[in-house]
């Protein structure tokens, strides 16, 4: 059996560095989108930034007992 050579077309896509406003509704009212998101889904946010800030709590409290352990 042959390969038969096929002709390829290919897209390519480029982003004119002359264009200003490749994503301008990103970060605009940025603050109200977050809060809206936060007050839709608190259970969510509680049960995900809950855990981090407890680990990093207890982390920065082992720490400093490490470092305050010496003067006993």
């Amino acid at each position: 059996m042959g390969k038969i050579p096929v002709k390829m077309k290919s897209v390519t896509y480029a982003l004119s560095p002359f264009q200003q406003k490749v994503m301008p509704g990103l970060w605009k009212g940025l603050a109200g989108k977050l809060s809206h998101k936060i007050t839709e889904n608190w259970i969510s946010t509680i049960l995900l930034l809950g855990p981090l800030v407890g680990t990093h709590s207890y982390v920065q409290w082992y720490l400093e007992k490490e470092k305050m352990d010496h003067r006993y």
